[in-house]
């Protein structure tokens, strides 16, 4: 299992349940990693999307603890072992905050997409940089949108 996630300076990923700053180099990344695999998000993340609908091209597996809760194209898990049982191995955790931290352990690799400044927040990911269980494999240049340094950098968990 993988993760790609985008987070500011502090590691924070959101606040008031949308993205910190939408950068589109980032969003076109995520979608090329992600199309054509499973991704694991949660009810609160799907709500963000366009329509609140399933990302096209990808079989989502979505977590939510809201009994009934259903969406046409998605597949709805109301436990972790439930959505684990039935999550291929190529799967991708999207977020939010609280589905990232349930399925960390279980990630081998996670991209990240680090920008270069704090934002102010409510929701954040792992430290991965202060967690000795991870290491920086791969780091890009730092580039610049619209006023807004970002690197993408990956992690692998340290066997």
């Amino acid at each position: 299992m993988k993760a790609i996630v985008s987070v500011d300076a502090n590691w924070a990923i959101g606040r008031e349940g949308k993205l910190l700053c939408p950068v589109s180099a980032d969003l076109k990344r995520f979608r090329q990693i992600t199309t054509g695999h499973p991704v694991i998000l949660g009810r609160k993340t799907l709500a963000t999307f366009p329509g609140g609908r399933p990302l096209p091209g990808r079989r989502n597996l979505i977590l939510s603890r809201t009994p009934g809760f259903l969406v046409e194209g998605a597949e709805v898990f109301p436990s972790l072992d439930a959505l684990l049982a039935a999550a291929p191995e190529d799967s991708i955790v999207i977020g939010g905050e609280s589905v990232y931290r349930a399925l960390l352990s279980r990630c081998e690799t996670i991209w990240v997409t680090q920008l270069g400044r704090a934002f102010p927040a409510d929701a954040w990911f792992p430290a991965l940089d202060q967690d000795p269980d991870w290491r920086e494999t791969e780091s890009g240049p730092i580039q610049e949108e619209n006023g807004i340094t970002f690197r993408y950098i990956t992690y692998s968990r340290v066997k």
